[in-house]
Parts: structure tokens; C-alpha cells; sequence
């Protein structure tokens, strides 16, 4: 078995309303959805879901020769083929674009055999993985935290029992925010908050000190990821766990944010991270440090489906919330592309992890056509 094609599309959809953050509003969303092809007819999907033209470039002029003609049960040797072609970008666009080729080939190994990643990777520990709704966002005009009660009740009816609303628009505002939606939901409902990198660290303490008696169990990226020492400070002064490294891309990265003890909750992303092979490796660098670790994914079906496979293998860990570690999140923006295959939470709000070959999915792209705004092929010759 080899790989006789690789396929590119890009994505793109415009939310109904801009989504804000302490950074900026999203007003169009951006992907790159990579399909490989086997001789034997199988199908691998991968993602990127930042910097998705980049990483398409060098998908194309630079990794393909290590995937064509290669059986896709060669993963791991292709990913370490892949990084020992790398100069300097060892966290950008080319870890994404390996990123997206990792998971693919995952998939269709996976699928070539009639099972699950997880499977194939040694076994889920869980059929069910805890999810949280990953808003509300910030809206233009106005108090930008104004419709986050309407919001936090659409979320409850659809059966969450965790939020993580984007905050960062001043500490008073944040704890203003914070106290009322804590009345809102009651002590049984689980709060998160992500700044999304928008506070220098002096705002941030103050603002995680506002906040303390909240009850959070997380806050997330509150400066920069390239502040260390900002992150640092932050973790010392808070007594909310410190949560962030979906921007991180290697193990080295991680380590020295752990050493430095800047983070309690560790959030790599396999679209940013270098897929699966590249998420087991800082996985491995948590348990060293008895850390949880559980996926970044605000994107689409792809990732959100790798996401439920990987989360299904990592060991749990008690946060103090109204379940074990690791969740999954998930986006509950309307996103039509997470919404092409429809997953549902149980009444504990759980999602069950597909037990389908490869990410549990079936996804073709006729079903992308809609949001398609290009395409390219590359073929074995």
C-alpha cells in the first residue's frame, strides 16, 4: 500500500457575527483540508487550521516526496524524515503542514486496517470524553461581554456543563463578567476563561486575582506564549491553575515552560503540534510532570474527530471540575464546518469517541464543496 495522490482544499465561511477576543475579531475563517489517497482506494484526512496557505506551500514543494509512494503505515518515519528536512521553522507554518500530514496518514493507516486511531495506537482508555463549550466571544459595539447571558443559555440548554468565555477586556470587566455568569449557572456548571494572549502580565495577575473566587479551573494563554517570564509571574501569583500551548509546537517548547512551572494544564493542538506523533511526545513530557494534557481544537470535524481519538488515550487527571481530565473542546459558534458531522453530548455532557476506522468519520469532499475556494492535487507519477 502507498500514497498515490495528495489533495488540498481550502476553506473559508464568514461567522454571523464577528468573534472577539481579547486580540481581535474573527470576521473569516480559514482552513486547509488535506486528503491523502492510497492504491488500495483508502483515505486519510488532515488539517490546518492556522496559517492554512503556508503550510500548503510546503506541503507541496517540500513534504510531499517524503508522503508519495510511501505506505501510510510509515508515520512516524515519515514525520522524523520530515523534521530532519526543517532548517529554522520548527513552530510555524512547516510544523503545521506536518501537522496536517501526520494526521492524515494516521487515518488511512488506521482505516487500511478496519480500526480506530486510538486502536491502533494501543487503545482508548474511555469511550467518552467530557466536552466544553468554548464561548461566548466578544461582540462589537457596546459592552462586548452584553449578550453573554442570552448565550450561556443556549449553551446549557444544548447540555454543557463546562463555558470558557473569552475575557481580557479590563480586570473590573472581567470580574464583572465572571461573577454574573457564576450566578447565572450556579456552582455546578464548570467556568474557564481565555484571554487569548491579549493582557501584559501586570493585567493579567490583577485580572486572575479579580476573578479567584470564582471558581475557575483554568486560565488560559493570559500574555503572550513567547513571555515566558510573564507566564511565570501569572502562575505564581494566581491561585487559578494556568492553562495554555495550543501556539507551542515541539517538546522543547513545552519543557521549558514546564521547568519554569508556568502552566498546571498543558493544551497542544494536533493541527500546530505535528498531528498525533507530535501530541504523544509532549503527552509523554506531561506524565513526567504529572500534568494533564488535553487537545486545543477550534476548527473543524477533522480536527475536532483526532481530538476525540487522542483525548480517548491520555490518562486522567482530577481538576477539581465536574469531571476528570482531559476534556475536549468544542466550538458552539456555528460553525459549519465542525457541524458536517453531527456529534450530540449524553446528559452528563459527554461526546462519545467514534469507534469508525481511522478518525471516526465518514467526510468526502462534495461535502466541503460549499465552503471550497480552492483546490490543488499532487499525484505520484
Amino acid at each position: 500500500m502507498r500514497v498515490v495522490e495528495i489533495t488540498g482544499h481550502h476553506l473559508n465561511f464568514h461567522p454571523k457575527h464577528p468573534l472577539g477576543n481579547a486580540r481581535t475579531f474573527m470576521r473569516s475563517r480559514d482552513f486547509l483540508a488535506l486528503r491523502i489517497t492510497t492504491d488500495e482506494g483508502h483515505i486519510g484526512w488532515g488539517e490546518v487550521f492556522s496559517s492554512p496557505w503556508a503550510a500548503a506551500a510546503l506541503v507541496r514543494h517540500q513534504f510531499s516526496r517524503f508522503v508519495l509512494g510511501r505506505s501510510p503505515t510509515l508515520h512516524r518515519r515519515i514525520f522524523q524524515d520530515m523534521l530532519e528536512s526543517l532548517g529554522y521553522d520548527r513552530r510555524g507554518p512547516a510544523m503545521m503542514a506536518m501537522s496536517a500530514i501526520d494526521m492524515a496518514l494516521h487515518d488511512a493507516a488506521a482505516r487500511s486496517r478496519g480500526i480506530s486511531v486510538a486502536e491502533m495506537l494501543g487503545g482508548p482508555l474511555r469511550d467518552r470524553v467530557f466536552a466544553y463549550a468554548s464561548g461566548p466571544f466578544m461582540r462589537e459595539g457596546g459592552d462586548p461581554y452584553r449578550h453573554y447571558p442570552d448565550e450561556v443559555g443556549s449553551y446549557l440548554d444544548l447540555g454543557f456543563r463546562a463555558l470558557k468565555p473569552r475575557a481580557g477586556l479590563s480586570p473590573r470587566a472581567d470580574r464583572k463578567m465572571i461573577d454574573a455568569m457564576r450566578a447565572q449557572v450556579g456552582e455546578g456548571i464548570a467556568l474557564m476563561v481565555d484571554m487569548n494572549q491579549g493582557y501584559a502580565s501586570g493585567a493579567a495577575r490583577s485580572s486572575a486575582f479579580s476573578m479567584q473566587d470564582a471558581g475557575l479551573l483554568w486560565i488560559e494563554e493570559p500574555v503572550q506564549p513567547e513571555d515566558l517570564p510573564g507566564y511565570v509571574a501569572v502562575a505564581r501569583s494566581s491561585s487559578t491553575p494556568i492553562a495554555g500551548g495550543e501556539a507551542l509546537a515541539s517538546p522543547a517548547a513545552f519543557r521549558e515552560f514546564l521547568e519554569a512551572g508556568a502552566l498546571s494544564v498543558l493544551q497542544p493542538d494536533l493541527t500546530v503540534c505535528g498531528g498525533f506523533t507530535g501530541f504523544q511526545r509532549i503527552a509523554h513530557l506531561a506524565d513526567a510532570y504529572d500534568l494533564p494534557v488535553m487537545p486545543h481544537a477550534f476548527s473543524t470535524t477533522i480536527n475536532f474527530h483526532a481530538s476525540l481519538q487522542m483525548a480517548s488515550m491520555l490518562p486522567t487527571r482530577r481538576g477539581g471540575g465536574p469531571a476528570g481530565y482531559p476534556f475536549v473542546e468544542w466550538d458552539p459558534t456555528g460553525n459549519p464546518l465542525l457541524e458536517l458531522i453531527p456529534l450530540k453530548l449524553d446528559q452528563d455532557g459527554f461526546v462519545d469517541v467514534p469507534d469508525a476506522p481511522g478518525l471516526g468519520m465518514d467526510l468526502t469532499p462534495e461535502m466541503l464543496e460549499p465552503w471550497t475556494v480552492d483546490s490543488w492535487t499532487l499525484a505520484s507519477s
